[in-house]
């Protein structure tokens, strides 16, 4: 007979059966799973008793993924202590090779000491005229004296005035760039609140939320919006908004200019009846937002003087020569301090500026902006850097389009277009020549996007969209640069 033996695994009772030629059959149980630890630990305990005194255990090297480790603090410092250190040598070679640069008394000529900065000042009071069409719009459409067609396609005339008004008179009068920058940013603002006030009111008369359920206040008088502590008091103590001694404001007692107003002013693109409000001005919070806009202003205007421009204003003899590598490295050279000073401006709008008004004006919803830097996708970057664009966005656009029956890529792709003419009408009207780059840019970030969710996640995601944001901004403003320097220096000197 064959002498081989052969095994037979049992999976009711666990056993292996080792049968040989003599039909001798031995049992023996396998271990426990749950014994595992165990054994290993009477393994280490039976080396340590050795003679040869062992050191050795299985491990994984560190920056092995296998090994579980995550603390890499002493490294991240490493690299800020190098960035720091880097950007010190840049910013010494700066001042060896330019000198100082930075002069506040210029910023100053620029905004009021030419002439035509003052056209840009008049644009931005003018903006008024079409608040104040909006609101008499409005109270025609609360007395019913109009259609809502007809009222629909008076608004949508305002609002279009409101967005051609800056490149006529831009274009016509030349308003210097840093002036019409303002007045164009102003423009767009209002015209996308005045979108919000209106389809808001809108909803309201839909809903035929009317004056009937209100007590005795009149049809001109704007309550201050309830804080946060007097709805939790009103819901307990029962009241309603006939006996309540400050109700709820319901359509059309918003309609008057002091509500309307707040809302201008407010740090928000999305219209509410009753916004909500803290119960009091925090002084010291609020005295170090001013102190922060104060220096945090200062210090991003002196770092364009003193390193953005020189570096822009090199950079034009390698872009009309087309020398590629000259190019590269006058982009990458403008990529650090470009970044620098927008993630300046971020914190000195978003937090500094939005905080001190939303402090002033009691105003609550202090959520501008969430953790948009460890955006693993484009689009968790664009729907939480700015937050009150992307809920007018999200409001306004998107949740009307799905509702038409619009699919939710289509409705996207709108939002995206819509985003990309504000952002080339911010930067084309106020050099007062139209290019699309910024527009095309705006439009990239579809298939960038699609890319990114394809084929990158989690770590590699996140480093594709700070290198889209690092090295896109600068590409920008270079080709910016070079075209404003060919319309408004050489062909006039030709």
């Amino acid at each position: 007979m064959n002498s081989k033996n052969y095994f037979i695994y049992n999976n009711n009772n666990n056993n292996i059966n080792l049968t040989n030629n003599n039909n001798n059959v031995y049992l023996r149980r396998t271990n426990s799973v749950t014994r595992l630890s165990e054994i290993k630990d009477l393994e280490k305990k039976s080396r340590r008793e050795q003679a040869d005194q062992p050191v050795h255990e299985p491990k994984d090297s560190l920056f092995s993924s296998s090994s579980g480790y995550t603390n890499y603090r002493g490294l991240l410092n490493l690299c800020i202590i190098l960035l720091v250190l880097s950007n010190a040598r840049v910013a010494l070679e700066n001042i060896i090779k330019y000198g100082i640069l930075v002069d506040p008394v210029q910023w100053i000529k620029i905004f009021i000491g030419k002439p035509n900065a003052w056209p840009s000042c008049q644009l931005i009071l003018s903006v008024n005229i079409f608040i104040l069409i909006s609101f008499v719009l409005e109270h025609i459409f609360a007395t019913k004296l109009w259609r809502e067609r007809t009222g629909r396609i008076l608004v949508m005339l305002n609002i279009a005035t409101i967005l051609s008004l800056p490149p006529i008179v831009i274009n016509s009068v030349h308003c210097n760039p840093i002036g019409a920058s303002i007045a164009c940013g102003l423009y767009s603002i209002i015209s996308l609140k005045l979108v919000s006030y209106h389809m808001v009111n809108y909803w309201c008369r839909k809903h035929k939320l009317c004056t009937k359920k209100l007590s005795n206040a009149g049809p001109h008088t704007r309550r201050r919006s309830f804080s946060s502590k007097e709805i939790q008091k009103l819901h307990q103590n029962g009241s309603t908004n006939n006996d309540s001694k400050h109700p709820l404001v319901e359509y059309p007692n918003n309609l008057n200019l002091v509500d309307l107003y707040y809302y201008m002013f407010a740090p928000t693109l999305c219209y509410e009846l009753n916004f909500p409000r803290s119960e009091r001005i925090r002084k010291r919070f609020l005295i170090k937002r001013i102190l922060e806009i104060l220096f945090l202003l200062q210090l991003n205007l002196g770092l364009i003087q003193q390193w953005m421009v020189p570096t822009i204003s090199n950079s034009f003899k390698p872009l009309q020569e087309m020398n590629f590598t000259k190019m590269l490295e006058r982009l990458l050279k403008l990529a650090i301090p470009n970044h620098i000073i927008w993630l300046i401006f971020f914190y000195w709008f978003f937090h500094s500026c939005l905080n001190t008004i939303a402090e002033i004006l009691r105003f609550s919803d202090r959520e501008f902006y969430r953790d948009w830097w460890n955006a693993e996708s484009v689009n968790y970057f664009w729907q939480n850097w700015n937050i009150p664009v992307h809920k007018w966005c999200v409001r306004h656009l998107y949740k009307p389009l799905i509702a038409k029956g619009v699919n939710k890529f289509h409705a996207s792709v709108l939002v995206f277009l819509l985003s990309a003419f504000f952002h080339e009408y911010l930067v084309s009207v106020p050099l007062s020549m139209f290019r699309l780059w910024a527009f095309f840019g705006m439009l990239s970030q579809i298939p960038f996007s699609m890319f990114v969710s394809k084929y990158l996640n989690n770590q590699t995601a996140n480093i594709a969209v700070w290198i889209s944001l690092i090295i896109g901004q600068p590409l920008c403003i270079l080709m910016y640069y070079h075209d404003y320097y060919v319309i408004h220096h050489v062909n006039k000197n030709k």
